[in-house]
């Protein structure tokens, strides 16, 4: 029923808050079950319907408590409510360097000829991150045409189920200054590309922090639909991504 919905929904994710117990409530409690779902599969994290999630309990609901606590496919994650959005604490997975060769179809297939600075790969999450040459800008990310439609019949082992193109920022920029920018794929779960992915983040904080030498950081994603992420990250090896939210809609369920 849950898979059915979401692909209704027909959104990146579909969040589903549930009762631990059978006495808990939303307004009480601080403790919930969560699982999210493309239209096409769950998935094991998503941070935008985390966001999501947390500020309907907090903002609708007008749940008590400071932080919330999910237990989800990816364990135990913290919502905490701040008076300038809500800070997420999520995992944080490495990228280790990958062979070029290995994955030179799927990148061909996706952005062509474009130039790469960097290519690593994240087991635990199963994302490939292209970091896209230095000498572009976010102008050229922003309007770059990325072939989703057959990455299916290119990368069918498992291996990978995101692609991450990720460019580095300009932190002392006259505008909005960003550390990175990035956009994010996931065709293999149903989503061509997703606006904001809060589960992208926890590979590309991991990278991004190394290779700029920096805890906190500003990010970018700047798909269609894109979205700024204040991150930063703990010294137990975990990420915080602070988000803001809007609730723009609200209806009933029918059988």
């Amino acid at each position: 029923m849950h898979q059915k919905i979401a692909t209704e929904m027909n959104l990146s994710e579909t969040a589903f808050i549930r009762k631990l117990h059978p006495t808990d409530n939303f307004t009480q409690s601080s403790r919930f079950g969560l699982r999210w779902f493309t239209p096409a599969c769950e998935v094991p994290l998503c941070g935008h319907a985390t966001l999501a999630s947390a500020a309907v309990l907090f903002h609708k609901i007008k749940n008590v408590n400071s932080t919330l606590t999910f237990v989800t496919l990816s364990g135990e994650l913290r919502a905490k409510r701040e008076e300038d959005g809500i800070v997420l604490d999520f995992p944080l997975y490495p990228a280790h360097p990958q062979d070029f060769h290995e994955v030179e179809d799927l990148i061909k297939t996706a952005i062509g000829d474009t130039l790469i600075q960097d290519i690593c790969y994240s087991p635990d999450t199963r994302k490939l991150l292209v970091r896209l040459s230095d000498t572009y800008n976010r102008s050229f990310l922003e309007n770059l045409k990325v072939n989703t439609q057959n990455l299916l019949q290119v990368e069918n082992t498992g291996k990978v189920k995101g692609l991450i193109l990720t460019l580095k920022g300009d932190p002392d920029g006259q505008a909005q200054a960003f550390d990175f920018y990035s956009r994010y794929f996931a065709p293999w779960l149903g989503v061509a590309e997703d606006p904001v992915t809060g589960s992208a983040h926890t590979v590309l904080s991991s990278y991004w922090s190394q290779q700029l030498g920096k805890k906190n950081m500003h990010a970018c994603q700047c798909s269609c639909r894109g979205g700024e992420l204040e991150i930063s990250l703990h010294p137990d090896g975990r990420v915080d991504i602070r988000g803001s939210v809007a609730i723009v809609l609200e209806g009933t369920l029918t059988a």
